[in-house]
């Protein structure tokens, strides 16, 4: 997916969404229910032919910036990369972790549905098997969620957003690396555990208005 293709089924996507006045968070969260931290939907959205993946999920109040609904966590599957690979840091269980998977990044939704920031979390955040960034960036093209059992155009949107910001993920994903080892320097390897007291380790924010006028449609 090219940079125009994507920024045109991002523009189409949230323009739907507003036409049948059902924001983003209400076709992946239920509207008379929401559980802080649980994840929408209750075993991840996967899609059907490459294993890539996303769960959507609601910070309770305070523990969240007052201007966002919730986030996406957005992976790889360890079989969308070179088979033998190996992780940089495993999770402790081992390959008996429950989900092999990758985090590739978050994505921030504001109070009406708009992308608000993307960011990088810590290892233990997902309980991911980390891989180095030169290695996200390099199969970041591999990253589609079309095909999932959720709605048709949350799975659209958040495939396209990545294409889109492809550029802005890789260097949140470089500067994620260099803050791990800024951390690993002062906890050794703590630092990609709870212990180390740090879940965020790069963001920015969006300005999708800017990011699609800047393309030559």
């Amino acid at each position: 997916m090219t940079l125009e293709q994507a920024a045109l089924t991002v523009i189409e996507t949230i323009t739907q969404m507003a036409q049948e006045q059902r924001p983003l968070m209400l076709r992946v969260v239920p509207e008379d229910e929401v559980n802080f931290w649980t994840h929408y939907p209750e075993k991840d959205a996967r899609d059907k032919h490459c294993k890539s993946r996303w769960y959507y999920h609601v910070h309770a109040p305070g523990k969240r910036d007052a201007d966002e609904h919730g986030h996406f966590h957005l992976f790889l599957h360890r079989t969308q990369l070179p088979e033998g690979l190996e992780p940089k840091v495993w999770p402790p269980q081992g390959e008996d972790a429950k989900a092999h998977v990758t985090h590739l990044i978050g994505l921030s939704i504001d109070t009406v549905g708009i992308p608000r920031a993307w960011f990088t979390v810590n290892r233990f955040v997902t309980n991911e098997f980390l891989f180095p960034a030169d290695v996200m960036i390099d199969h970041l093209p591999d990253f589609n969620v079309d095909h999932t059992a959720e709605d048709d155009l949350v799975n659209r949107f958040v495939t396209a957003m990545v294409a889109l910001y492809r550029e802005e993920i890789a260097d949140l994903l470089k500067q994620r690396d260099s803050k791990q080892a800024e951390l690993v320097t002062e906890h050794g390897d703590a630092a990609y555990e709870k212990e180390s007291g740090i879940e965020v380790l790069s963001q920015i924010p969006i300005d999708l208005d800017a990011k699609i006028s800047a393309l030559d449609l």
